[in-house]
């Protein structure tokens, strides 16, 4: 009798879930401190911002587009959140409510000028990354934020589960499922999915590709902002350069981590999941390779090396995956 293989088994996230496991055996076995209490707090505390770089991107993708800008979007954010917070002394809980606002407002105007210019995204979010970050350079003169409430920063700074796992893990983890469930059971979901896959069939069904789209640059501002947040209170500062000049720091993890994880560049498709296990691979082997003693330009190498290999990967995929978009 023929045993049947089960679904998932066939899925590519499968496969990155091997791979994470792989590699989770590999580092413990050959460097020293990777299975530490202290590491593995560490790499809970990096991976958390990383799945939620790669959410941020994931949406966008999904339209067939690209965010550059989200580096300088959820900077601009987090440096909003420090002077609510510092100067202008508004409580946590709304000033958290304030920079998720601002930072969906940098996504719309994104989306906005993409979609009545019918310039590329590419373009769009490379030249307001520049814009983003120039002008909140120019309005805080580059001075960081650092006397932030002390229950805003604990919260980045808490050790759950015998102080192996960040609360942060767990916030990104719980977006996931938020992200599954709008992708997978909700009208709203379905027709952003149904406009990234097929926009002229889409809007002949009644679906307004434009506004779906700039719903999915709203989106990812909005998770760009809560990156921001996080890793605000990771380190306990609004800091200007905490993302890297313009944002740059945040362009590898977020595209590695979608485009690993599944999602197809040319739209239609998200995998979530997919996109949480891409973003865990490329940290565990980032901190692997660090601990071997690698240097830097090396892991940089290796991580375009997987970077380039992702691509050709999602041009087969591409190729082999039906017309019908799904969500994983």
């Amino acid at each position: 009798m023929k045993t049947k293989i089960p679904d998932f088994v066939k899925t590519n996230q499968f496969g990155l879930l091997l791979l994470v496991i792989v590699f989770i055996l590999l580092f413990t076995f050959t460097t020293d401190g990777f299975s530490s209490r202290f590491n593995i707090y560490a790499l809970s505390r990096v991976v958390a911002i990383d799945i939620m770089i790669g959410l941020a991107m994931m949406v966008v993708i999904l339209t067939g587009g690209l965010n550059l800008s989200l580096g300088a979007l959820g900077v601009s954010a987090a440096m909003f959140g420090g002077w609510c917070m510092e100067s202008m002394g508004i409580p946590i809980s709304i000033s958290i409510v304030l920079i998720l606002l601002f930072g969906s407002f940098l996504g719309w105007i994104n989306g906005y000028v993409t979609v009545k210019t019918g310039v590329h995204s590419f373009i769009v979010t490379l030249a307001t990354m520049s814009i983003y970050f120039g002008f909140m350079t120019l309005l805080t003169e580059a001075e960081a934020f650092r006397k932030l409430p002390e229950t805003f920063t604990d919260f980045g700074s808490m050790k759950l589960f015998n102080k192996y796992i960040s609360p942060l893990l767990l916030l990104s983890i719980f977006t996931c499922f938020v992200l599954f469930y709008l992708f997978k059971f909700t009208d709203i979901g379905r027709k952003l999915i149904a406009a990234g896959a097929n926009p002229d069939a889409a809007e002949l069904s009644g679906i307004s590709v434009n506004r779906m789209f700039i719903y999915c640059h709203m989106l990812s501002g909005f998770l760009a902002a809560v990156a921001g947040i996080m890793l605000t209170s990771r380190i306990g500062a609004a800091i200007p350069s905490m993302a890297g000049h313009l944002g740059f720091d945040w362009l590898l993890p977020a595209f590695l981590a979608p485009v690993i994880g599944g999602t197809l560049l040319s739209g239609g498709k998200v995998t979530v999941f997919g996109t949480m296990l891409g973003a865990v691979l490329v940290t565990l082997i980032n901190n692997g390779l660090y601990l071997i003693d690698v240097g830097e330009f090396w892991v940089r190498f290796f991580l375009g090396l997987i970077l380039l290999f992702a691509v050709l990967l999602d041009r087969a995929r591409e190729y082999f995956t039906s017309k019908n978009s799904i969500v994983s």
